[in-house]
């Protein structure tokens, strides 16, 4: 039996958020297999693509780096929300999520602590990705506050696109098929980008797509803020992204998780 949460001040709500999120990222305690996979996955793709792909796209693989550090930084991002989304349903599938709607809690708040866990383990594969790209030749060209707003992008980015795995995670029935979600949705929406090549060889339908893919905005704003350049226009597409994938898919989420039986 379920009893209604009644109101919840927002203060409190966010407090109980996160407990949610504390309560996630202790659980790598118990998964230590899982912090392994936030720090050595990010280092085998830069190192994979920086020197198997790197001379033949960039020329040598130091340049390559400096184009593509950002667009990594973004598929990795992408890759690791996967986790979320089989945690939820781990989590659902256990029926925990029952017991937590039955706690004078917000709606929300043990989603909202899911996403805000899965932007501090992404920020800590962000860190292992800038160290390792650093350590490869990575030529950081901007200063302190730019790194800052490369930080605060991807944060922004990444809370937002977060909402997409968790509403996958709360309709799918069994977490081993949220491993799909990677492949219909994250390897096209990155692939389809210019996270890891120039867009000058493509056709130009396909030009017409990466052009307006959220990924390639985030992309662009990373990249100059961390090698320079002006971040005005993708920054700008970045934030009205966000805002979109935020506002669709976190009310999905909600009453996804509100009416599933």
């Amino acid at each position: 039996m379920t009893a209604a949460p009644g109101h919840v001040p927002p203060l409190l709500a966010l407090r109980q958020s996160g407990t949610f999120a504390w309560r996630s990222i202790l659980q790598i305690k118990h998964k230590p297999a899982e912090l392994l996979d936030l720090s050595v996955q990010p280092i085998m793709f830069t190192l994979l693509f920086t020197y198997v792909f790197g001379g033949a796209i960039g020329g040598t693989p130091r340049d390559y780096l400096q184009f593509a550090l950002g667009g990594l930084i973004v598929q990795n991002a992408l890759f690791l929300s996967i986790y979320a989304a089989i945690g939820l349903s781990t989590d659902l599938q256990k029926g925990l999520f029952d017991r937590f709607r039955s706690l004078p809690i917000a709606r929300g708040a043990p989603l909202a602590g899911r996403v805000l866990a899965d932007v501090v383990r992404q920020l800590w594969s962000l860190i292992v990705l800038l160290v390792v790209g650093v350590a490869l030749g990575f030529r950081l060209t901007t200063g302190f506050p730019a790194l800052l707003g490369a930080f605060a992008v991807l944060t922004m980015f990444t809370v937002s696109f977060a909402w997409l795995p968790v509403w996958i995670g709360v309709l799918a029935r069994d977490p081993e098929k949220v491993q799909v979600f990677g492949f219909v949705v994250v390897l096209p929406l990155t692939f389809t980008s210019n996270a890891l090549v120039p867009t000058a060889t493509m056709p130009s339908w396909l030009r017409s797509w990466v052009d307006v893919n959220p990924v390639t905005q985030v992309n662009d704003t990373l990249r100059a803020l961390l090698s320079g350049g002006s971040a005005g226009g993708p920054l700008g597409g970045a934030v009205l992204w966000s805002a979109a994938l935020a506002a669709v898919f976190g009310t999905l989420s909600v009453v996804a998780l509100r009416t599933r039986g």
